[in-house]
């Protein structure tokens, strides 16, 4: 047998291996979850997050060695930010009754995100080029890392903001709709797709279907819509 140290060293440069890892502690964290019976402090992607970080640090592992293998889970945002088509499509009867309330509740939230976003970053006299990069944290990734480079902001920064923002919404969104007796799951759904992107949708879908396909409905008009939304609000600011 060879020395451990050396096939260590080797596995850690080759690419497949990051990938294998990353989809390896994400399904042991999703079952871990399951076990508790999803429990919204046991959240998935939180906890592959902070055990992929750990592994990371203790290997001394660059970002840009481990992006070489996981960067295939990257690609496949694009195409999973298009298959929201679905949802919308699924729901397309339901959608065209609530039109004026989805729109107004879209716009409200989407403009809420961005200006609050934006304005803490001002008021708290952040570099310009980090409040770019923190403007687009409440929609999906791939569409949020978009604007950022567009607009010149840090991209890597931007995709750790939206990570956190979904995490955060995925977390306190069953305790404070409850606590605001918010019944209906088409209303909880949706709030938390716009708020909380992709993170706060597989919450949703563990919680209750209804809420789950229209918090796809809203992260995905949440994106067109901050797309439009966010270079407004860093033009009022900036």
């Amino acid at each position: 047998m060879g020395d451990p140290a050396k096939i260590w060293s080797y596995l850690t440069t080759e690419p497949l291996w990051w990938l294998s890892c990353t989809i390896v502690i994400y399904l042991a964290a999703d079952q871990v979850s399951k076990r508790v019976g999803r429990h919204a402090l046991a959240n998935p992607v939180l906890m592959a997050v902070c055990v992929m970080a750990v592994v990371l640090w203790m290997t001394e592992t660059p970002y840009w060695r481990y992006f070489e293998g996981a960067q295939f889970i990257h690609f496949l945002l694009g195409p999973a930010t298009v298959a929201l088509a679905i949802p919308l499509y699924s729901n397309r009867s339901t959608i065209r009754r609530l039109v004026l309330p989805m729109v107004a509740a879209l716009v409200a939230g989407s403009a809420a995100a961005a200006v609050s976003a934006v304005g803490l970053s001002v008021a708290f006299g952040l570099p310009e080029q980090v409040v770019v990069s923190i403007s687009p944290k409440s929609t999906t990734a791939p569409v949020a890392i978009g604007i950022s480079d567009a607009l010149g902001g840090i991209t890597s920064l931007t995709a750790v903001l939206v990570i956190l923002t979904g995490v955060i919404g995925a977390v306190i969104v069953t305790p404070l709709m409850n606590g605001l007796r918010i019944r209906d799951w088409r209303a909880r759904g949706f709030a938390v797709g716009v708020a909380a992107h992709g993170i706060g949708t597989a919450r949703a879908f563990q919680v209750n279907e209804v809420a789950g396909a229209f918090a796809g409905i809203g992260m995905a008009l949440n994106a067109l819509v901050t797309s439009v939304l966010v270079p407004f609000v860093l033009g009022l600011f900036l």
